[in-house]
């Protein structure tokens, strides 16, 4: 019973600092995906690509501000001494993550938020579909980041060659 009361706190506490970080990116994806989709829009980019790739462009730039924060917070990975191992999963992570939050912005906007939300305004139905993608990025990045990039996996010490 002590046990499991302290993986409960544990998780929650590793949850919660998760959080934290996560709407400190949140907010970063959030509030660069403006400026991104304007600049490449006025840059030539039609309509539908730049909504793509402002996307792409503000969770990059999110998850390039969010490492450090994850490593020292959420995950307590201070001094594991794998930070270039823990950089690489976090990155693979990250890049499957932002598949997920791209494919799922996009599919919100076309099959939900156009053919139903009609009365709102473009704009709107533009944000609550990458909000909405966001949603399913939090998710992959959290279980992703929890059970694989900051934690021994016991991977690399199987590509090692004996000695």
């Amino acid at each position: 019973m002590g046990i499991k009361r302290k993986i409960a706190k544990e998780d929650v506490k590793s949850f919660s600092f998760f959080f934290l970080t996560a709407l400190f990116g949140a907010a970063v994806n959030f509030g660069t995906q403006i400026p991104y989709e304007s600049w490449l829009s006025q840059g030539g980019m039609d309509e539908s690509d730049a909504y793509s790739w402002s996307i792409i462009a503000s969770y990059l730039t999110a998850t390039v501000l969010s490492f450090i924060p994850a490593k020292l917070l959420a995950f307590s990975a201070k001094e594991t001494g794998n930070t270039k191992r823990e950089t690489i999963k976090f990155l693979i992570i990250a890049l499957l993550a932002l598949v997920i939050q791209e494919g799922m912005s996009v599919f919100i906007l076309e099959n939900i938020a156009n053919p139903f939300f009609t009365e709102f305004n473009e704009f709107i139905r533009k944000k609550g579909s990458h909000l909405g993608g966001m949603g399913f990025s939090f998710l992959a990045n959290f279980f992703g980041h929890r059970l694989i990039t900051f934690r021994s996996t016991g991977f690399y010490e199987k590509l090692k060659p004996n000695k």
